[in-house]
């Protein structure tokens, strides 16, 4: 009888890192659970009462869960690669007036290139997570992340650029699951954390003033500057670019008589641009720091349906490289608010082709 293949399942505390380890037992895997530590301080752990992943209570619910399921069960530390990763990357983009993602960071650097490499020295396998995303090898070879069956669960879009290797070894059994049918799994396992709300904030802002953040964890000043319209004169003054995003209406307090939004920032000059709606529409985006998983590089043009944000429906594109890693995508209607800092992810039919991060809609 061959061996078990053993398998590390990163587990948040949450139902589905839960039910994804019982998974994956029941499909005979050797299961060991795996809570990252990534918290920077004991009382950054208050932050995931609601159902977060980084957290004290998450191990709680993850070593109880562990016991249920007769599993081993550790804490292993990533604080380092979280921070410089994460947190670090967060407060830069956003200086930068750029609008990071940070959880398709941490996927990228802490949930699979730390945590794979640290699993495969300790003999494993494969690492699994939670996410609702399929991974399937296509018949070339390549590995590429598949969208899950729940189109409302689909986190796809934050998977976007895992690499060739890391899609190798890892497992996602909960991609051919909906939501409640992995609910309901828990239930009938009794698991604790059955009916657990979902994390919904970024976990090391669980107030979501990311203003007060950057403050608090650097040391650059936040000058405030000009808002100006699409031809450069003053309309007012904004508070410092890090309160701004691309697409914002609310809290720029400016008395225009009609909605304005925020169409661009200029951190070299502290200015923040105001237009109408229509103006935060733009027909093309480029995109570098480009991964692809379906094909090994992008030749001549290829259509796709491209999404600019997690809640975008996407919209077809035709995508082509004009520099080594930098790609253009022309939308074949306009976008609205195409912000830099965001990931761009691009699909071909159910399956993500690859993507990048938006440096704008102009190639500055």
């Amino acid at each position: 009888m061959s061996e078990k293949k053993k398998v590390v399942v990163g587990m948040s505390g949450g139902v589905d890192s839960s039910v994804t380890a019982y998974l994956l037992k029941e499909a005979g895997y050797d299961v060991i659970g795996v809570t990252m530590q990534i918290w920077q301080e004991e009382s950054f752990s208050q932050v995931e009462d609601n159902g977060g992943c980084c957290g004290l209570s998450a191990v709680d619910d993850a070593r109880r869960v562990a016991d249920t399921l007769g599993i081993p069960y550790y804490v292993m530390n990533f604080r380092k690669e979280f921070k410089s990763c994460v947190m670090d990357y967060f407060l830069e983009e956003y200086l930068a007036g750029r609008t990071p993602n940070p959880c398709i960071a941490c996927n990228r650097y802490v949930k699979w290139e730390a945590l794979l490499h640290r699993s495969l020295e300790i003999g494993a396998d494969y690492i699994a997570t939670g996410h609702y995303a399929q991974v399937v090898q296509l018949p070339n070879g390549r590995y590429c992340i598949k969208k899950s069956v729940t189109d409302r669960k689909d986190q796809t879009y934050a998977l976007y650029n895992l690499t060739q290797e890391q899609l190798a070894h890892t497992l996602m059994p909960v991609g051919q699951y909906e939501k409640e049918e992995i609910r309901e799994i828990a239930r009938n396992m009794n698991l604790l954390v059955a009916n657990k709300p979902d994390s919904q904030d970024i976990c090391f802002i669980p107030d979501n003033d990311y203003a007060r953040f950057i403050h608090e964890n650097t040391d650059v000043v936040i000058e405030p500057g000009n808002f100006v319209d699409l031809d450069g004169n003053v309309l007012g003054q904004h508070k410092g670019i890090t309160n701004y995003t691309v697409g914002q209406r609310k809290g720029l307090n400016l008395s225009m008589g009609k909605p304005v939004f925020v169409v661009e920032i200029r951190p070299e000059t502290n200015e923040v641009v105001i237009g109408d709606n229509e103006d935060v529409f733009q027909p093309k985006l480029y995109a570098n720091k480009l991964n692809f998983m379906t094909i090994e590089d992008l030749d001549g043009e290829m259509r796709v349906m491209a999404k600019i944000r997690y809640s975008h429906k996407g919209a077809m594109a035709t995508i082509r490289k004009i520099e080594d890693d930098v790609v253009e995508c022309i939308f074949d209607e306009p976008q609205r608010a195409i912000t830099p800092g965001q990931a761009v992810v691009f699909y071909d039919g159910e399956y993500v082709v690859g993507g990048g991060s938006i440096i704008g809609a102009t190639l500055k």
